[in-house]
């Protein structure tokens, strides 16, 4: 009876922390984005790239999300859709004071403004002192300092979660290349490159301290 009493308080955990899909929500999101599908411009992901960061979401049930480099933040609609399915949230920093406002509006008609909390500051600064902890990190800002954003993220980054990388095919070199190149030597993280539109994608994940 004690047994079948703890699994049972077990499951009623488990089930209060389940989020389903919000049928209403998803329809609002799925309008928004087929609305402005190829459209999008300043540095915004492609559509099948936005895809790729939703399931990832979903798919590792990731809460708590930062995203580095927001522009009018076609990527970070797609991460909050996957983080309504999570009961998640998601940081996102964006130094340009129009591509932010704009940003913030895309949120609002998007039906994801709830989940977002959308910062206007330089990333170079903020990502050192926001606390933590995450699961989910997405890196589309400035490719020069890629490798710094991560090492100022991995203290916080938590065993399990991942962090990911937009443009690491692009480039055919450079900063994108050395950051990619660090991580995939890293004993504590299995690095896989999504291809996606073609930018590719680096998908980091955390195996241990």
């Amino acid at each position: 009876m004690r047994a079948f009493l703890c699994l049972a308080l077990l499951m009623l955990a488990s089930a209060s922390t389940a989020f389903a899909e919000d049928p209403a929500l998803d329809q609002t999101v799925r309008r928004f984005l087929e609305k402005n599908r190829g459209e999008w411009r300043d540095m915004n992901v492609p559509w099948v790239d936005g895809q790729i960061l939703r399931d990832l979401v979903v798919k590792n049930r990731f809460r708590r999300a930062l995203e580095i480099g927001t522009s009018t933040g076609h990527s970070s609609v797609w991460i909050a859709w996957g983080l309504s399915q999570t009961g998640g949230k998601l940081t996102t920093i964006e130094i340009d004071p129009s591509r932010h406002a704009e940003a913030l509006g895309n949120f609002e008609e998007a039906g994801v403004a709830a989940l977002v909390d959308a910062r206007l500051a330089d990333a170079h600064e903020l990502v050192k002192q926001l606390p933590g902890p995450f699961d989910f990190v997405f890196s589309d800002a400035d490719k020069g300092w890629y490798l710094q954003y991560f090492k100022d993220v991995d203290p916080k980054l938590e065993v399990g979660g991942c962090f990911t990388a937009h443009n690491v095919l692009r480039s055919g070199g450079g900063a994108a290349a050395e950051f990619l190149d660090h991580v995939k030597k890293l004993p504590n993280y299995r690095t896989t490159v999504e291809t996606g539109s073609g930018e590719g994608i680096s998908v980091s994940c955390k195996t241990s301290r």
